[in-house]
């Protein structure tokens, strides 16, 4: 598992306000922010399913949007330099962010709206998202024609291949893992036996698991089911590397670009331009523009540093932008309460999710009673506060985020909406009822300023419902070590975790299945229950991704409101803003951020 920070699905970060959080097979927080009028009310609507596009949703090029003026110098105000650049290293936010301009895979997400709420899963390199006829066992991609890398030769299935075996090497070690995992049909890091070393010792994977019979054609064979690979092929991790350019460890600072854009220079820790790359063919892309003619990256912006720049609006800082920094939280209510920069910010919700684990593995957090008291009796207020209110967080319901297929606003079992203060009168009934009033809770929390102000907050309520609440203070450092220990010492703890990409098959597998229980995993609550299990392996093999969101979000439900190991907290939230002079300025909600991909200069 890698650490670092954590885009919109991928790797971790580390919030601006401190809060831990967890994404997909990686630890550490994510950076909140706020969100506006129009965000909240996104939220009151159930998220869209997102559907596996056909060919005609995947022929370019792109749909204009809408004023779109080509030319210019764009200036991007960015806190940190990427580490990675290879495609097979790329987990965190800030590069896939830039990811989205310099490389293509075979399938991407294309917006399906103006406001980048909606999306399909599109062949991106492919001439679809893909076609499977066993349920997900076998999946064909063809090859679009006039596709090429920046040196203008053409990207064929061996490149495809290629990109796919190097994954396999010791030196790609940053990473997404679930398409090596899923061929390899293990878990963990022993699918590198399958080839150890990569194509560069000349060998390759077998025809009956990656097979390209021609330079257009290539099949995947895995035995077992996986429907959500055009998901998973549409992460930047995935992107195409070229065969006969990849330089291996040096890929990583000058890879071959197959977008819009290719790198013209970068100076680590310092700058980087990206200029037009003249062998993108906007026919063969649905998903991408190339209005402006050239960005201009310096590092090092701290989040206030930018935010102050950006609000001044004077010089090149008027056509200036950040795709990854938000508004600091100094500035953040200025900014969102202030009519005229309107039109100069936008707000939307991060994947990531919090919730108060019980830890089911202690004798007294077995008793149900005792969790439905905590359930109710857990005010989450406090959490909200710690971290910048109602601005930079939204209290949550169930597991599943707003920007997850199947998220169902309504769905609130324990009244935190409603009652985000907790009901201690109700909790402290049934302690009573089930002959535990003052009980002792051993109350976990990590040793930062907004973790002790949560903690002593939400210990006082639960004080009220007639637990007696012992804290714990956990170093931040380890936080994430301490609390996936199987002995950890902890009744309550909180953790936060971010889908890998918009379907609660990155959420609820890794966090419930009780099959994976161990120590380092993620399952904290250490929650084995039957139904559960079970539930996880039937959805995972339907292939209709409207209907596998929909029995997701019934079996969040039953893990909320009948199995009850884990409490939800809340829904992390970002705001960003821009210079005057920018146009086409959207928060997409798969990226996690602003869409580089629609910037023009006014």
């Amino acid at each position: 598992m890698s650490r670092g920070r954590r885009h919109a699905y991928g790797a971790f970060s580390v919030l601006a306000a401190g809060a831990l959080a967890l994404a997909g097979c990686s630890k550490g927080g994510s950076d909140s922010g706020g969100n506006d009028n129009k965000d909240q009310q996104s939220a009151k609507r159930q998220q869209a399913p997102i559907k596996f596009g056909d060919a005609a949703d995947s022929t370019g090029p792109a749909p204009a949007v809408p004023g779109a003026k080509t030319g210019g110098t764009m200036e991007v105000l960015q806190r940190d330099s990427y580490a990675h650049l290879d495609p097979g290293q790329i987990y965190v936010s800030d590069e896939m962010s830039v990811a989205q301009l310099i490389h293509r895979g075979l399938t991407g997400y294309k917006a399906t709206s103006n406001d980048g709420k909606e999306h399909e899963v599109v062949g991106d390199l492919a001439t679809d998202s893909g076609t499977t006829t066993d349920g997900g066992k076998t999946w064909k991609y063809t090859l679009k024609d006039g596709i090429k890398f920046q040196d203008g030769s053409p990207i064929t299935s061996k490149d495809i291949r290629h990109s796919i075996e190097r994954l396999f090497a010791p030196f790609i070690n940053q990473g997404p893992t679930y398409l090596q995992q899923w061929l390899a049909d293990t878990s963990g890091a022993d699918y590198r036996k399958l080839l150890k070393d990569g194509p560069y010792k000349g060998k390759h994977l077998p025809d009956s698991i990656l097979a390209t019979p021609d330079d257009k054609t290539v099949i995947f064979h895995f035995q077992h089911a996986h429907p959500d690979l055009p998901y998973a092929l549409a992460m930047s991790g995935y992107a195409v590397v070229s065969a006969k350019g990849d330089t291996k460890q040096q890929y990583d600072k000058a890879p071959e670009a197959t977008g819009p854009y290719k790198i013209q220079s970068f100076k680590s820790g310092k700058s980087m331009v990206l200029v037009k790359n003249p062998n993108w063919d906007p026919k063969t892309d649905p998903i991408r523009h190339q209005y402006v003619d050239r960005f201009n990256f310096t590092f090092n912006q701290q989040f206030e540093t930018s935010t102050k720049a950006l609000l001044a609006d004077t010089g090149a800082d008027r056509t200036g932008v950040s795709f990854n920094n938000q508004v600091d939280a100094g500035n953040l209510s200025q900014v969102l309460r202030d009519p005229k920069l309107k039109s100069r910010r936008v707000s939307g919700y991060q994947p990531y999710v919090g919730q108060m684990n019980i830890n089911l593995s202690h004798p007294a957090m077995q008793d149900k009673t005792v969790r439905e008291a905590i359930a109710y009796a857990l005010p989450i207020t406090p959490f909200l506060r710690a971290y910048g209110g109602t601005d930079a967080m939204e209290v949550a319901g169930g597991l599943i985020s707003p920007t997850v297929s199947g998220y169902d606003p309504s769905f609130d079992p324990w009244g935190k909406k409603k009652k985000p203060a907790g009901d201690p009168q109700k909790a402290r009934e049934l302690l009573k009822k089930a002959g535990k009033l003052n009980m002792k809770l051993t109350f976990g929390y990590v040793n930062t300023p907004e973790g002790q102000q949560y903690s002593t907050a939400m210990a006082a309520g639960l004080k009220k419902a007639g637990f007696d609440v012992q804290r714990q203070e956990i170093p931040a450092e380890n936080y994430y070590d301490q609390v996936s220990k199987l002995n950890n010492n902890y009744d309550i703890f909180h953790t936060a975790w971010g889908a890998d990409w918009p379907s609660a098959s990155t959420v609820i597998p890794p966090l419930y299945d009780g099959r994976v229980i161990a120590n380092g995993a993620q399952n904290y609550s250490q929650v084995n229950d039957p139904k559960v299990n079970s539930e996880i392996d039937r959805i995972n093999q339907i292939t209709d991704p409207v209907k596998s969101a929909a029995e997701w979000e019934k079996l969040d439900q039953y893990l909320v409101k009948d199995v009850i190991n884990v409490v939800p907290t809340a829904y992390y939230k970002q705001t960003q803003i821009a210079g005057s002079k920018v146009g086409g300025l959207v928060y997409d909600d798969v990226i996690g951020g602003i869409d580089p991909r629609r910037l023009y200069i006014k």
